[in-house]
């Protein structure tokens, strides 16, 4: 079992940024690692995926403004996210994808509000 932990939600304004990190319990060299959100009533959907290689990929429209890095020394994922809208508002969690098995984070709250 692997335990994931999210931090760094907070309330942020319209174009604000936050940065939100996820230590994993487990070395991450050998896996891809996942940021997905949950707003309110919808599902939840995938925000970026970092591959074992470095190569991300990012869907919709937090397109040119999240940034996902991976620091294996420190068994960490990270989702750098600017000009934040009110649509960003929602549960963020992390993924570790291994081949077989799938773990979740509990999630880290980002409210984009005025």
């Amino acid at each position: 079992q692997v335990q994931l932990v999210e931090s760094g939600g907070g309330l942020v304004q319209p174009g604000g940024s936050l940065r939100l990190s996820c230590a994993a319990s487990a070395s991450i060299r050998s896996v891809s690692l996942e940021w997905h959100r949950q707003a309110p009533g919808k599902q939840r959907e995938l925000v970026a995926r970092v591959n074992v290689g470095g190569i991300i990929n990012y869907v919709g429209s937090v397109k040119g403004r999240f940034t996902a890095t991976r620091d294996n020394a420190k068994n960490t994922v990270y989702l750098q996210m600017n000009s934040l809208q009110f649509e960003d508002t929602a549960v963020y969690y992390c993924s570790w994808v291994g081949i077989l098995e799938r773990y979740w984070g509990q999630g880290t709250q980002v409210t984009v509000s005025s």
